[in-house]
């Protein structure tokens, strides 16, 4: 770690020690860290490719009767152990977890990643502290050391807390949320390091108060008391319960912060570590700015035509409905995020929430009107067949949950039937390719609805024009009052219709909340298309207040593969039993509350072996963090 420093012929001095190790240590950290991402993309892209590219084989011999029934001697499958290694690595990574109290739950890897990086970056700190006379852990070592060490991180730091980043892109993690997870605990032990180097400087200088005529000094503690607010009002608990506190008091902290530390850095002469965060923040913001003029131009006057003037509908006490058309250009897979700016509802022009895609940027109608252009009643009869689905295929759905501040200020507006002004940002984050995985699970609480809706349309469309081999989808969603079931029936009605055969999709609701009510349940009959299900008679489900309700036919439960169920589910057993019926690849997606997102992997620690076996499946997991957490 140490290099020969040259020296007088009275040899080193401690000043001279201690100034080489404050600029080199800082570089080698950036070393160490930059071929720990090298690392990382290499083992992310890899499965991605394989993703991409990996073809699906016959997931059983049930078609082929003469191969049925022909016995075989079973032998260990030595072709199947790096698929049993990479199925533990899962479960042991992602699956098995520290669960904090109700707000935190960390899996292997992010406790592995905190735990590695304090080792290392307090090992930089404190090692080759002892001095020419031998005393340990010098102060006069560490103290400048840490601080540099401290604002060495700071540009990571930056580029992890935008949206637009380098290292999103080169490790391949499109996802928000494990960057945003490495930003603020890389933020929370450069504080803790920081603090280390502000006190010690504190007990070498006593008495301080002299010093305090110096501007670079008082920069530095301005800095430091910013980033000691800003790190607790991050905290997870105040960050939930009051995000638009959080929001303003972020942006102003992190100015002040890194304007302060700018000219507090002065001193030693490494402002080199802190002006790249100014220019990594503003090209994200330039990209985004940028983003916002050409996907809002007909608010800018670039071109003619419609605004995307939203219609904000209530739903419920706590959900709001938000849709609008979609621009030409704009384009998103499913899973993915945009940025909504709604200058009448925010308290600043242009604040931005995230807020995830529930509709699905479909193609199959589009293809319809390119094949029969001249046949405008056949077009026509395909878009009129939407019905009352119709936003799901062909415009922006966002469900939001109504909370308080900014949610709640639409609420207001939703309510007295306003139309509201939209600029759209994004789309963001990643979005997994189920085509590829031969059993799909999606599973939803609530508005997590807006991520698993997506993802059932998108396997249906792509087994229909033979781009995904997936043969069977299990969709579930856990719903607190039997109302919500209106905000998508219609669309699964629509979705069930074009299902080919090839496909088995299994649908299971379960009201956890108030019991369902007849005039909840029924549905308003469908005069623009077809009936379903005409063969099936109505039925009778008894929920837990014990009053039968009729399921008309042309319901969604008139549909024999949707199932009705009060109560949570019973996740562990639903999962279990596809994991023993599933052969191939198996994609489990979730977006729920902790509690649904614990449960679901306490589910899957289980099929470590399951690939060993000749028909078992390789269990993959992708979780979604839900709300403000």
């Amino acid at each position: 770690m140490d290099v020969l420093i040259p020296t007088s012929k009275q040899g080193p001095t401690d000043d001279s020690l201690q100034a080489t190790r404050d600029q080199l240590y800082p570089m080698q950290a950036w070393y160490c860290i930059g071929l720990f991402i090298f690392i990382i993309a290499v083992f992310q892209w890899i499965p991605f490719f394989h993703s991409k590219f990996a073809r699906s084989r016959p997931t059983s011999n049930q078609s082929d009767p003469e191969q049925a029934v022909v016995p075989y001697r079973r032998v260990f499958p030595w072709c199947r152990i790096p698929v049993g290694l990479i199925n533990a690595y899962r479960v042991i990574a992602f699956r098995w977890t520290l669960e904090i109290g109700k707000w935190y739950t960390l899996n292997m890897v992010e406790i592995f990643v905190t735990m590695a990086y304090i080792s290392f970056l307090f090992v930089w700190a404190f090692i080759n502290t002892t001095n020419l006379e031998g005393h340990i852990l010098d102060p006069t070592y560490w103290c400048n050391r840490s601080g540099a060490l401290a604002a060495s991180q700071f540009p990571l730091i930056t580029a992890l807390g935008t949206k637009n980043n380098i290292v999103s892109c080169t490790v391949g993690i499109r996802k928000f949320s494990p960057l945003n997870y490495v930003h603020r605990m890389m933020s929370r032990v450069v504080f803790i390091l920081l603090w280390f180097h502000a006190s010690s400087q504190v007990v070498q200088n006593a008495p301080f108060q002299p010093y305090l005529e110096k501007s670079w000094l008082r920069c530095g503690i301005t800095a430091i008391v910013a980033l000691t607010i800003l790190c607790v009002i991050s905290l997870r608990p105040i960050r939930a319960r009051a995000y638009e506190l959080f929001f303003y008091v972020h942006f102003v902290m992190v100015l002040t912060f890194l304007v302060c530390a700018y000219f507090h850095t002065q001193y030693d002469g490494l402002t080199y570590w802190i002006y790249p965060c100014f220019v990594i923040w503003g090209s994200d913001r330039l990209i985004r700015a940028l983003g916002l003029v050409v996907f809002n131009h007909s608010y800018f006057g670039f071109r003619s035509g419609s605004t995307m003037d939203a219609t904000a509908e209530l739903l419920s006490d706590d959900f709001v409905r938000l849709r609008f058309h979609r621009p030409s250009h704009f384009r998103w897979t499913p899973g993915q995020t945009a940025y909504l700016i709604m200058p009448s509802v925010s308290r600043l022009p242009f604040e931005a929430h995230p807020f995830t895609i529930a509709s699905f940027n479909s193609n199959l109608f589009d293809v319809l009107e390119e094949q029969k252009p001249r046949v405008e009643k056949y077009t026509r009869i395909a878009e009129h067949a939407l019905g009352g689905s119709a936003p799901f295929w062909k415009e922006l759905v966002f469900f939001i949950n109504v909370r308080k501040g900014f949610t709640a200020r639409l609420k207001e507006a939703a309510s007295k039937g306003d139309k509201v002004k939209v600029f759209i940002d994004g789309p963001y984050g990643p979005s997994h390719n189920l085509g590829s995985y031969d059993t799909s699970v999606l599973i939803a609480g609530g508005s997590g609805v807006s991520y698993t809706l997506p993802f059932l349309l998108d396997i249906i469309e792509g087994v229909r024009n033979g781009k995904s081999s997936c043969s069977r989808v299990v969709f579930v969603w856990s719903i607190r009052n039997a109302d919500h079931i209106h905000w998508i029936d219609e669309t699964l009605i629509r979705a069930l219709q074009l299902v080919p055969p090839s496909l088995s999709i299994s649908i299971h609701i379960h009201v956890t909340g108030s019991p369902a009510t007849a005039e909840s349940l029924s549905h308003c009959s469908i005069d623009d298309a077809k009936p379903v299900c005409e063969h099936l008679p109505s039925e009778t489900v008894v929920l837990q207040d014990g009053k039968p309700i009729v399921k008309s036919k042309d319901s969604l439960f008139a549909i024999e593969s949707v199932k009705l169920q009060s109560g949570r589910p019973n996740l562990p057993a639903m999962l279990r039993g596809e994991v023993e019926m599933a052969t191939g690849r198996m994609s489990v997606s979730v977006c729920g509350s902790q509690g649904i997102a614990r449960s679901v992997r306490r589910a899957l620690q289980f099929p470590v072996f399951s690939p060993l076996s000749n028909d078992g499946p390789s269990v993959t997991l992708h979780i979604e963090s839900f709300g403000y957490a």
